[in-house]
């Protein structure tokens, strides 16, 4: 069984207000350069109000509008979560770092051990 999925097509108001959002960021960045002799104030002042100006053209297109909505399911979503208690965090932490240490003795025990069969036993390059 195929589903589909339904794709909203940009109108071309879409697509302007996307532009012009692109176009009001750049032109803030440009005017942060460019205010330069003017001072901290102007220059930041300018290049939060042209960002700001562009993060509300851009949520005011479709595309805006399901960013938002995806932001907030994913914060709904991130709200279920249940988070491990504090000694459940440090159990957990516990038993990896016993892995690691068993493991790590395992791994240097074998290597021992085929470098003793291969180089004193097979090959006798040590005596």
């Amino acid at each position: 069984m195929a589903t589909s999925q339904i794709e909203t097509v940009s109108t071309g108001a879409d697509k302007a207000k996307l532009a012009l959002s692109v176009v009001l960021a750049v032109g803030a960045i440009v005017a942060f350069y460019l205010l330069a002799r003017q001072g901290a104030i102007a220059q930041w002042a300018a290049l939060l109000v042209g960002l700001a100006a562009a993060v509300g053209a851009f949520a005011s297109s479709e595309n805006g509008r399901q960013l938002w909505a995806f932001g907030r399911d994913s914060w709904r979503e991130v709200k279920k979560v249940v988070w491990p208690s504090r000694k459940e965090t440090i159990q957990m932490t516990a038993y990896v770092f016993a892995f690691v240490a068993v493991m790590s003795l395992f791994l240097w025990l074998t290597d021992k051990t085929l470098e003793w069969v291969f180089f004193d036993l097979i090959l006798g390059w040590r005596k």
